[in-house]
């Protein structure tokens, strides 16, 4: 089952292509909530690059690694890739009226229901927007 999220973000594609791409930056935004920080951050943004971020609960009870393969990679517009469980996801960036249009669109998992990954997802795409809009 496949999942699509989206949100606009008030700036163009190229500066919400390199707040997306920056590790510096992914440890500022890629959170769900203010509970959640990510730790740690690594890009090689390239086909056939690796990427992995650590999230963690900022109580430290739990955490966990999100990391994958890019399987495209084309500035400012999209990327994809294939996290380390075998999902795909795609991103497009789409200059809009207004800002950039960014469009998720991910593999459900199977543990947990697609509303809660869809919400979840959302969050931290909205938290990506602010973030950006705020630099």
């Amino acid at each position: 089952m496949k999942i699509k999220i989206e949100t606009l973000v008030r700036a163009d594609a190229q500066t919400v292509w390199d707040a997306w791409n920056d590790p510096e930056a992914i440890k500022q935004w890629n959170s769900a909530s203010d509970d959640w920080h990510t730790t740690a951050s690594e890009v090689d943004l390239r086909v056939g690059g690796k990427f992995s971020s650590r999230m963690e609960a900022k109580d430290g009870s739990m955490g966990f690694d999100f990391e994958g393969e890019y399987t495209t990679v084309e500035p400012p517009s999209a990327l994809a890739y294939r996290m380390s469980d075998g999902r795909e996801v795609t991103v497009e960036f789409e200059e809009a009226d207004g800002g950039t249009v960014v469009r998720e669109t991910f593999d459900a998992e199977t543990e947990n229901d697609p509303e809660y990954q869809k919400s979840g997802w959302q969050s931290i795409l909205d938290n990506f927007g602010r973030f950006v809009e705020s630099v």
